[in-house]
């Protein structure tokens, strides 16, 4: 289905109960590294990182492209070193202490008239983007829309649960990858790849599994959403 929108591409790690951080939504290294290869290079092929507010906090940093090859094929493709790193959050609250505010990468704040309030005056951000409902929510929609006017072609969505829930609710997101990690971490208010209001099942986005792999203990799903899944969420 052709849109006005970046391609986009939700990556995460899930414990094999389907939890994508504890009860206390500490931050999920639970990952091997080769899962964490495999997430640099779903960043190195997006020209934009986008996540919430909740994941920057827990884990306090973004991951940067490093591996000299993803790298070298980044500059093959005229492409800046490091994709735009967009964080999403409607308030705006945001710790400009923590080290993702000195990372070497192009920072962008999606927001809402009031989230952008405090960030106006300040250089952390090199661009502010805003974007409102008539209910002074963030209008995604029309959001990626712009992204696409700036020239990003795709986007890799790396979290959390309530951003892809909104993004899911819109029909906007095309591709998942998921890795299922060998633990159990259980508790009915730990986060999952998709939280919100959720769907019922005749109303459930469908999937289509386009690849399975397998790494030691983890496997890798990769999954294309059927474009004629009709994403009403439940209210």
């Amino acid at each position: 289905m052709m849109q006005h929108r970046p391609h986009t591409t939700v990556v995460m790690a899930m414990s094999a109960d389907g939890k994508i951080a504890d009860v206390r939504r500490s931050p999920a290294r639970f990952g091997s590294l080769a899962d964490k290869a495999h997430l640099e290079k779903q960043v190195a092929a997006s020209d934009a990182i986008l996540f919430g507010a909740g994941t920057l906090r827990a884990y306090g940093t973004t991951l940067i492209v490093s591996h000299p090859q993803l790298l070298q094929q980044r500059t093959n493709l005229g492409k800046s070193a490091q994709p735009v790193h967009i964080v999403v959050t409607h308030s705006g609250k945001l710790n400009p202490e923590i080290n993702f505010f000195k990372q070497p990468v192009k920072r962008w704040l999606l927001t809402t008239t009031a989230g952008a309030v405090f960030w106006q005056t300040t250089t952390e951000f090199e661009q502010i983007l805003i974007f409102e409902t008539p209910t002074e929510k963030i209008d995604i929609s029309t959001a990626l829309q712009h992204l696409t006017n700036l020239g990003i072609t795709r986007v890799a969505v790396l979290g959390g649960g309530s951003l892809a829930a909104s993004m899911l609710e819109l029909n906007l997101i095309d591709e998942l990858w998921l890795t299922v990690c060998p633990l159990i971490l259980g508790g009915a208010s730990a986060p999952t790849p998709v939280d919100g209001m959720g769907f019922l099942p005749q109303l459930a986005p469908r999937l289509q599994l386009l690849e399975v792999q397998t790494v030691e203990q983890e496997v890798f799903l990769h999954y294309t959403f059927c474009p004629t899944s009709d994403l009403s969420s439940i209210g």
